[in-house]
């Protein structure tokens, strides 16, 4: 019998499973219709994929995806709020994908185990992924990879951090730029942030510790790609 094929992805939701790395066990929280996680499960990407909700409503139309694709046995569907779906050990791989820094932040706080060696994280926050790269190194996750993605007209990091234990304080340019100036669509995603950062400039008083930050990080998101190192 042939394999069924794959759903189709997203830009978004594509950066994301090219984080995954082979033979996972993947929980993809806050999976909406299921698509990422039937995604892995059908490529073998994974070796083992829990795709979990808040709402019945997602989860629902996430199990009428896995009838349509034929992978009911390979996708285990659980409703629930954040981790408290899995059990410490289940899955060594957690997606959150779309929703805000602060919210990933929480699911991930609530739930002390996932700070194990080799626990990896593929995150894709609909906002403030500065904030996001800054809590993952305050909690000792290297941040290794990151992928980025234009979908509906909006750029969007995808981030794969890995726990080390190895925590540390970044400046917050480090967590502005992380590991995407050399990637492909850097230009689109640095333009985005400049627009975002001189946004924030405005509501900073003129001359103040914030606004003189926040100033130095737009003048370097205005340059072109390169030109901080140089470059031609």
């Amino acid at each position: 019998m042939a394999t069924p094929e794959a759903p189709r992805l997203d830009a978004r939701l594509a950066a994301a499973a090219q984080l995954v790395k082979h033979g996972a066990a993947v929980a993809d929280i806050g999976c909406d219709h299921g698509k990422l996680a039937i995604f892995l499960a059908l490529t073998g990407r994974a070796k083992r994929v829990i795709a979990a909700d808040l709402r019945a409503g997602p989860l629902q139309t996430a199990a009428a995806n896995c009838r349509r694709y034929g992978c009911e046995g390979a996708v285990e569907l659980r409703l629930g709020d954040g981790l408290s779906v899995l059990a410490p050990g289940e899955a060594d791989t957690l997606v959150l994908a779309g929703v805000s820094a602060k919210t990933t932040i929480d699911i991930l706080s609530a739930a002390p185990w996932v700070k194990t060696p080799g626990m990896r994280l593929v995150c894709v926050p609909a906002t403030k992924a500065p904030v996001l790269r800054r809590w993952l190194w305050e909690q000792g996750f290297d941040i290794e990879e990151e992928r980025l993605a234009l979908a509906a007209g909006r750029w969007y990091a995808a981030i794969g951090a890995a726990y080390t234990g190895d925590e540390r304080r970044p400046g917050w340019e480090e967590c502005l730029f992380g590991r995407w100036r050399r990637l492909p669509g850097a230009a689109g995603y640095q333009a985005q942030l400049a627009q975002k950062v001189e946004k924030a400039l405005r509501g900073f008083e003129p001359g103040s510790p914030e606004w003189r930050e926040a100033a130095a990080l737009a003048d370097q998101l205005r340059r072109p790609q390169g030109a901080e190192h140089g470059e031609s």
